[in-house]
């Protein structure tokens, strides 16, 4: 089996959870997903199954739509309510401000990674160094907010939409609001709507994959689908197969979806003068 299950995650469960869900229900071993939900975040996390892993890499470098709820006034350690909290204060904003503090993080930014977070430094997890005691200096890294809306539920409490890069900690981002406000924020809820080309219309619960697990599986190539299509001969192929250059007009520096004649997907290819090179290869081995 090779193929795309878009996962609507519990909260609760890591993302690796799900991926041992997943595994158990295909009965596969070859799983893989793209882009880490946290275990208090919901939503979209697409789940590769056999030979699809291989596409793992190029959807966890897609942009994502977050909704979130902002919980002004108070900090965490954790940046979101699971934490313990380090501060409380008073919160006297309006809208308006809100929205003003929220507009000064789109575009590229620089944001330092929580603690409480699954990057590694010389080898050790942040969130392990965490749960220690210990807190290290981490670099800032480069991140980009494309879009925030802001809609008000109560005086303290604030939902944001956020289409961002990959990267982005959407709880650092709702600590950085409320320190721009003066009050402190954390993130008390989060759920991811969009990842790349998938959206949480296509997501389904563990339960719905469970009763029937082939049902809304995708091809890997639809995570390819923007790209143009490439079908290649018998003669073209075999060398496709066989990881040698293949002769085409192509346009260089274009990404391409190569088929087999009988619509076996092949590979994802770039275009150099005249041939096509294996970006990556997606046909059964052996």
């Amino acid at each position: 089996m090779n193929a795309i299950a878009v996962v609507d995650k519990p909260g609760g469960l890591t993302s690796h959870d799900v991926v041992a869900r997943i595994r158990r229900i295909y009965n596969i071993r070859r799983v893989g997903h793209a882009g880490t939900l946290d275990p208090i975040a919901t939503g979209v996390l697409p789940v590769f199954l056999g030979r699809a892993t291989r596409a793992c890499e190029f959807a966890a470098a897609d942009n994502k739509v977050y909704s979130a709820r902002l919980l002004l006034g108070v900090s965490t350690d954790t940046q979101d309510i699971t934490g313990e909290i380090i501060s409380k204060k008073p919160v006297d904003v309006s809208r308006d401000e809100v929205e003003s503090a929220a507009r000064r993080f789109l575009g590229e930014i620089r944001q330092i990674p929580p603690m409480y977070s699954a990057i590694k430094v010389n080898g050790q997890k942040l969130y392990e160094l965490a749960r220690q005691g210990v807190e290290i200096k981490r670099e800032p890294r480069s991140v980009k907010i494309h879009e925030i809306s802001v809609s008000r539920v109560d005086e303290a409490r604030y939902d944001l939409t956020v289409s961002c890069s990959k990267g982005t900690y959407i709880r650092a981002l709702c600590a950085d609001i409320g320190d721009a406000l003066g009050c402190g924020g954390t993130m008390e809820a989060l759920r991811r709507i969009r990842s790349g080309v998938f959206g949480i219309e296509q997501a389904r619960t563990l339960e719905r994959i469970s009763e029937n697990p082939e049902d809304g599986l995708l091809p890997v190539d639809y995570l390819f689908r923007e790209y143009p299509r490439v079908t290649l001969n018998e003669i073209l192929e075999k060398k496709a197969r066989n990881g040698a250059p293949v002769p085409f007009d192509a346009k260089p520096g274009e990404t391409y979806r190569v088929y087999s004649e009988k619509g076996e997907f092949l590979m994802l290819a770039r275009g150099e003068e005249n041939y096509l090179k294996t970006i990556k290869s997606f046909f059964d081995v052996g």
